[in-house]
């Protein structure tokens, strides 16, 4: 029996009371102890009391940061888990790179007119513009829409068949380089803790983006760098957006996940591949806040509707920081988007938004797919906004699952707003590096809205709506943040110093092995769990 059961339990019925009776005569008998006992006595039973307050507290601590499933649990290194996972094969860059020439040859022979479409502002880009600035906000004469009609019926007869051979199962596909590689350290990390197993693509514009040493250190969890400039003349890429389709059209895979360098996954995504809305359509988008603010013409020049039309203005638009892609059954769908990328920041970025916020690639994917009339899957569930805790401060929106149409269950967080990079937190002073170039961490400037939260180690996504909604990811991004930090070719011995102490103040997290202060150069032996 140990010492604090002597203490507390000071009798032994052969035959107990009720739990009620029990309790009562333990505090009677306490009492009586207390009223009799020695000064010594008095000392060991406060003690005692104060112990039972300690454990009470530590536990109700344990129980509100809690992970709330079982792969939550950090009591294993995840990565060195990953090491089994196989790499994708290398895609036939020859074959990949002849196909992309033909194409654009193509796209070349019929662009939109005017080439150069004039962005305007609308009046406000706080409310949603009426129907009457949508009709008259973007000016394209009727010469010009009938040669973009014309040019584009021309571009949907020559796409491409799909190249039987050149493609082969199903992986993740993400973009990094410059700033956007320390998103995706996190956003990487996040896929190995939260379960997938999916081999992974991340690509980068051109070898100047791409860190050799990373991408070794990669390999072993299963994780391909690829470059762009392989394939294709990066220079016709004008704008980050028009990164997105290359990097899908050249991928090895089949069937595509994408994510944004910036999107952290909540649950494990590997199902939403069997899902039903997959195996249905072959493609899955995800909504956005808005409808659709697109040009009139928009909808003849694409071939919905034979004259200016409002046939688009109450579609949903996409979102598109994660989307779901089977490259066989939607293969001239992509080519299409292609097209419209190609020629997206001189043209389609702005008849298909016409500067409305989201202006850029992320519903080229939309309009071609109705364009050819193909099936895809929107997710029916409007997307959660997450705030930083305690404040009317923005994170990013949570996307639903769509293996759950029933219900909203959230599966990704696009981190638009607050982007999730250790050295964006915790690295005030780090070296200004040529390949990640940071030089100040922007959330511990005195303005930002986390500043309060990381000085005195505070969670930043509320709890209350973190248990409402069954997850709590943010322990697991400070374990991909330590990762990095201490762990791998990023390391840094004060920014994982930092890093750790947050850890363990924020989440009960404790670190064992050497011990701390001589694993701060990134000592792979000393393994994080949770303690509460």
């Amino acid at each position: 029996m140990s010492a604090l059961q002597t203490m507390i339990i000071l009798g032994d019925d052969p035959d107990p009371p009720p739990p009620t009776h029990r309790l009562r005569n333990t505090l009677r008998k306490i009492r009586r102890f207390h009223k009799g006992g020695s000064p010594r006595q008095h000392i060991v039973v406060l003690f005692g009391w104060l112990l039972i307050i300690y454990l009470v507290f530590r536990l109700q601590r344990y129980l509100l940061s809690r992970p709330s499933s079982p792969f939550l649990l950090c009591e294993t290194p995840t990565h060195e888990q990953s090491h089994n996972i196989v790499l994708p094969h290398s895609p036939n860059t020859e074959s990949l790179s002849r196909a992309w020439k033909t194409l654009q040859a193509i796209y070349d022979a019929h662009p939109p007119q005017p080439l150069e479409l004039t962005l305007k502002s609308f009046k406000s880009l706080s409310d949603f513009p009426d129907l009457e600035d949508i009709k008259n906000h973007t000016h394209i004469s009727k010469e010009d829409a009938e040669v973009t009609r014309h040019n584009h019926v021309q571009v949907t007869k020559k796409l491409l068949p799909y190249p039987n051979g050149l493609f082969s199962g199903q992986g993740i596909v993400m973009l990094a380089g410059g700033r956007y590689t320390g998103f995706a350290t996190t956003g990487l990390g996040m896929l190995r803790e939260v379960g997938s197993k999916l081999p992974v693509e991340i690509w980068v514009k051109d070898h100047e983006e791409e860190n050799d040493e990373w991408c070794k250190e990669l390999a072993n969890e299963g994780i391909a760098c690829r470059r762009l400039s392989d394939f294709m003349d990066t220079k016709l890429l004008e704008h980050g957006y028009q990164l997105k389709i290359s990097s899908i059209f050249f991928s090895s895979f089949e069937q595509i996940l994408f994510l944004d360098a910036d999107n952290v996954p909540v649950r494990n995504p590997d199902g939403i591949f069997k899902s039903k809305a997959f195996t249905d359509t072959g493609v899955i988008l995800w909504p956005d806040y808005w409808t659709h603010t697109g040009a009139p013409l928009l909808p003849y020049i694409v071939g919905l509707s034979d004259a200016a039309s409002e046939v688009l203005r109450n579609d949903q638009t996409a979102e598109s920081g994660q989307l779901m892609w089977d490259k066989r059954r939607h293969w001239k769908a992509l080519c299409l988007a292609a097209y419209y990328n190609y020629f997206g920041p001189q043209h389609y970025y702005t008849l298909i938004s016409q500067g409305w916020a989201g202006w850029g690639d992320k519903d080229t994917f939309t309009i071609a797919l109705q364009s050819l009339r193909q099936d895809f899957y929107m997710v029916p569930h409007k997307l959660v906004t997450l705030f930083v805790n305690g404040s009317s401060s923005g994170i990013g929106m949570l996307q639903a699952d769509p293996t759950k149409p029933a219900a909203y269950e959230p599966m990704f967080l696009h981190s638009n707003i607050i982007k999730w990079s250790i050295r964006g937190f915790f690295c005030s002073g780090c070296a200004n590096d040529e390949k990640d170039p940071v030089a100040l961490s922007a959330w511990e400037d005195a303005g930002s809205s986390i500043n309060s939260h990381l000085k005195e180690h505070r969670r930043i996504f509320s709890m209350e709506h973190m248990q409402a909604m069954q997850i709590d990811p943010e322990p697991l991004i400070w374990k991909s943040f330590e990762h990095v930090a201490c762990r791998s070719v990023w390391k840094r011995p004060d920014l994982c110093n930092r890093t750790r102490e947050h850890m363990e103040k924020t989440f009960g997290y404790e670190f064992y092995g050497d011990g701390r202060s001589s694993n701060l150069g990134g000592g792979g032996d000393q393994i994080c769990h949770r303690v509460g």
